[in-house]
Order: C-alpha cells, then structure tokens, then sequence
C-alpha cells in the first residue's frame, strides 16, 4: 500500500483490523505524543496531538476514516503535499491526501504507511535498510513511469 499511487487503504482499517485505539488509548497525552514513522524509512513524519487533545484526533480520524493530521503535527522536514493532493514522504512513500476541510489542511494518512519503526542513525542496519529502500523506490519508479 505504501508504494500505491491509485489505491488506498479502506476506510475505518485502523480501528476494525489493527491494534492501533488499544495499544495508545492509555498512553497517549499532549506530554506523551505519538509519533509516527515512515514504514520504508523510519524517518518521524507525524507526531500528535499537537494543539488539540488525544480525544479530538481520535474523534475527527473515526470520522473521516483514517488517521487525521493537521499542519502542526506534520514534519514538514520528509513529508510533502503533490498538487492533487497527494501526501508522500521525501523518499517516495505514499502516505494518503490531504482533504482541506472548513478548519485548515487535514492530512488523512493510511496507518499501514506510518507504521514503521524508527532508524536509529549509525545503527548496524541503518546503511543496509536505506541500501534497501533505494532499490524498492528504483523499482518503484520504473513501474510507475512505465505506466499509462
């Protein structure tokens, strides 16, 4: 999914087919954010909740369906916005899309794209995962440009 320009997850997957509401429910504060990690890369993309409640993102991401950022838990540092919306991470990830509602930007994301662990600079596996994700987005970019 995470290298899937025409498909998105389906909505509601986050809370019907994962873990994610039980696993941060009691964990979770404005002190204790979370923070979510590129799945190819392990670069911190999103962290929350920033400038509203662990209530309030959990309420608007049921509502519309998926995991729901606003600009300030956005890290702008790996993460961009295509001109159709698109939200991708700097290395070629497709995150979801940004959907504007009547309060701002709202970035609706797909879990299984932020799920990833972080990689801690200078560990073993840090050259050989990049080495590896670079090949994938090679890949990548040949079967896209090869399409349609």
């Amino acid at each position: 999914c995470n290298f899937n320009r025409r498909y998105a997850e389906h909505a509601g997957y986050f809370r019907q087919d994962t873990s994610f509401l039980a696993n941060t429910q009691d964990t979770v504060s404005t002190d204790n954010p979370l923070e979510f990690f590129d799945t190819n890369t392990g670069k911190l993309l999103f962290t929350t909740p920033k400038d509203r409640s662990y209530t309030e993102f959990i309420a608007e991401s049921k509502t519309h369906g998926w995991p729901s950022f606003r600009d300030t838990e956005v890290n702008w540092e790996y993460v961009r916005v295509l001109p159709n919306g698109e939200t991708v991470s700097v290395d070629g990830t497709h995150l979801g899309h940004n959907l504007p509602d009547r309060t701002g930007n709202r970035y609706c994301i797909n879990i299984v794209s932020v799920a990833g662990n972080p990689v801690e600079e200078g560990s073993e596996n840090a050259e050989e995962e990049e080495a590896g994700r670079r090949r994938e987005l090679g890949e990548f970019e040949e079967m896209t440009m090869s399409e349609p």
